[in-house]
């Protein structure tokens, strides 16, 4: 199983844009099923992309048209471009090999 490994959060103002990157300690070309998914405070863990070995994405219905998952094979890399931010953005973002296979996540804050 692959380890993943999670940057790129911080404090953003509402409207603002951020890129997560997700970096594997192996190949990722064979995985279909890598995903982020985030747990904002109070809440359960929820799927927000997914991005399948043949590049195929879908996504979560609040953040579609916002967010861009994407992936680099070469470089064991998955990304997740984050535009047009909103406090409900805020969270703990989680890339997955699958649940329960997640990296340790990083945190995103929209601030108003």
């Amino acid at each position: 199983q692959v380890q993943l490994v999670e940057s790129g959060g911080g404090l953003v103002q509402v409207g603002g844009s951020l890129r997560l990157s997700c970096a594997a300690s192996g190949s990722i070309i064979s995985l279909n099923n890598l995903g982020w998914y985030r747990t904002a405070p109070g809440n359960e863990r929820e799927w927000v992309a997914t991005v399948t070995s043949s590049g195929y994405t879908v996504y979560a219905n609040s953040v579609k048209g916002r967010f861009a998952i994407s992936r680099d094979n070469a470089k064991n890399i998955v990304y997740l471009q984050m535009d047009t931010l909103k406090p409900e953005d805020t969270a703990v973002y989680y890339c997955c090999n699958g649940l329960p296979y997640c990296g340790k996540g990083t945190l995103v804050t929209v601030s108003s």
